[in-house]
């Protein structure tokens, strides 16, 4: 895992120890097996960002805050120059940026994601998490997969969705795809 995973594990790792929870009762609050929990907090598996967003809701903390190691600062407003986001790279496929990272007591989390493409038959990587997403596809072609359906995105087109369902994405053709997701909580 890269330098940056390590380190946001620690903190999940040192957030649950400080509210005194046993990795096997929060893995519990959480929905996930103990297993998936710790290799999630000792830096040895991709933590998706739903996790991260659901687990930063749940101790009252700022996204940004888990990925960075910096507490957001700014309340009035907040430029995120071009490239410039707090990225977060989990794999090869997917590299999120977030597009606010720096203001404090946010509504929703906007991050700038990029897909890059996989074989047709490659497994999709499913999630779900509290609140809703908006999607707006900036570049290529997206297929979005919510449950059993298959939503096919161009550029220009958007998507809002309850994240609560089972959802994944794919890059459409051999091309990456860029989108805007906007996640908000419950």
């Amino acid at each position: 895992m890269t330098e940056q995973i390590k380190q946001v594990s620690a903190r999940i790792r040192e957030l649950r120890e400080i509210a005194g929870l046993t990795p096997q009762s929060l893995a519990a609050e959480m929905s996930i097996p103990p297993e998936t929990y710790l290799a999630y907090e000792s830096g040895d598996s991709d933590i998706p960002v739903s996790f991260l967003y659901e687990f930063s809701t749940k101790f009252k903390v700022e996204l940004s805050s888990i990925l960075t190691g910096e507490d957001p600062r700014l309340r009035s407003f907040s430029v995120v120059r071009r490239d410039m986001g707090a990225g977060v790279e989990r794999r090869r496929e997917y590299k999120y940026k977030s597009l606010a990272w720096n203001f404090a007591n946010k509504n929703a989390e906007p991050f700038m994601v990029t897909v890059e493409p996989v074989p047709e038959d490659a497994p999709v990587s499913y999630n779900s998490h509290p609140g809703q997403e908006f999607n707006y596809v900036v570049e290529g072609s997206l297929k979005v997969y919510i449950n059993t359906h298959e939503i096919i995105l161009e550029e220009g087109d958007s998507l809002y969705f309850d994240s609560g369902l089972k959802h994944g994405m794919k890059a459409g053709g051999s091309k990456r795809a860029a989108f805007i997701a906007v996640i908000t909580g419950d």
